[in-house]
């Protein structure tokens, strides 16, 4: 089963990673979840900041390299562990907004 974290890995535009401002989080009917958006663009705000993500094969050694690189609490970085590993349930394009959807259970 594929998880938001699968997302940082292999969705690509243009062969450039994407903007997590035009990333939001709903559930399958479409419906937007603004905290688990709003804490999946602040791990990948994180991520494009302190770490190399092609030396990440795992949403725990993302975390892992979080720990070492950034002062972050550890309450964050276990928030930013349940984030990643979020199973997907699908990806919904949304050029029209500017946005990526990634679906997640209700």
């Amino acid at each position: 089963m594929n998880n938001l974290f699968d997302v940082l890995k292999m969705v690509r535009f243009n062969h450039f990673g994407f903007d997590p401002a035009q990333v939001v989080i709903t559930d399958v009917a479409g419906k937007p979840n603004s905290i688990l958006t709003d804490l999946y663009r602040d791990v990948v705000s994180k991520i494009n900041l302190f770490i190399n993500l092609d030396e990440a094969d795992t949403p725990q050694e993302v975390i892992s390299s979080l720990k070492l690189h950034t002062p972050l609490p550890l309450d964050v970085l276990d928030e930013y562990g349940k984030i990643l590993d979020e199973p997907l349930l699908g990806i919904n394009f949304a050029p029209q907004k500017g946005q990526m959807e990634l679906l997640v259970r209700g």
